[in-house]
């Protein structure tokens, strides 16, 4: 999706793939595990990570579908994508519709649930009714944050970040960090067997990069939700002092998800 940059994504991908759950991609896995080929369409398919972590566990004979509006994005997924795999630049946020209407067997999403907006995930969840198809999505935040040593101001700081996951993102005012568990309860209601799973990012003592773009991030969503700049200040310092002494971890939650149709369970 636009606005986050390659360089962003790349720094992620290897957290991303630790961090999705097995319990989940096991049923995924199961759900295809007779078929000889598949085709998949990834919503905001950034620089292809969700390729990436599935294409070992899906059939051997694969079509993939990226979607996207950003073309820094998606000309990073072309150099690394397989053969035969399509990029396709549409606005997600507009063109759900067209992105879903050759969406083949499966879909797919990672890192976007919690930031699209109730009636977008209405359309989304219509959609998959509409062409009994099952989602996968993956790495929804839900604004759990553990870190250690603890510092003043870290309660009022992550608060804040939660507050700005709810602002509009481009899709209306976003579900944030409730995104995922309404999103499971949608498709429930609509006769998806849902399964879901615990996806939490695990920075260690030396993931130091990531850990320090994580802290100037959220220092600049707490801003933006109007957080005092010398709390800020005081905050951000005591954990990038934390992070370069070799002293902090964080745990940032997340959750996974696959919906299957009732279809599916009945072959």
């Amino acid at each position: 999706m636009s606005g986050f940059s390659p360089a962003w994504l790349t720094l992620r991908e290897p957290y991303d793939q630790a961090a999705r759950s097995n319990v989940v991609l096991a049923a995924l896995q199961e759900a295809f595990a007779a078929r000889p080929e598949i085709a998949v369409t990834d919503l905001g398919c950034g620089t292809g990570a969700t390729l990436r972590a599935l294409a070992l566990l899906l059939p051997p004979r694969q079509h993939w579908r990226l979607v996207d509006n950003d073309d820094a994005l998606l000309a990073a997924a072309r150099d690394v994508a397989p053969a035969g795999a399509e990029t396709i630049k549409l606005d997600l946020a507009q063109q759900l519709e067209t992105a879903l209407d050759d969406a083949g067997d499966l879909v797919t999403m990672s890192a976007l649930l919690d930031l699209i907006s109730a009636p977008w995930l209405d359309r989304l969840v219509a959609g998959l009714v509409r062409l009994d198809r099952p989602l996968y999505a993956a790495l929804s935040y839900d604004g759990r944050v553990v870190m250690a040593p603890e510092s003043r101001h870290d309660v009022t700081v992550i608060a804040a970040v939660n507050r700005h996951q709810l602002t509009d993102k481009g899709f209306g005012p976003a579900l944030g960090p409730g995104a995922a568990e309404a999103a499971a309860e949608a498709f429930r209601r609509a006769g998806f067997a849902v399964v879901e799973d615990r996806s939490d990012w695990r920075f260690a003592t030396g993931d130091r990069e990531i850990q320090m773009a994580m802290i100037d991030g959220w220092a600049q969503a707490a801003s933006e939700m109007g957080v005092a700049p010398s709390t800020l200040a005081e905050w951000r310092g005591a954990r990038r002092d934390y992070v370069s002494a070799g002293r902090s971890t964080m745990r940032v939650g997340h959750i996974d998800f696959f919906a299957r149709p009732a279809s599916m369970l009945r072959r």
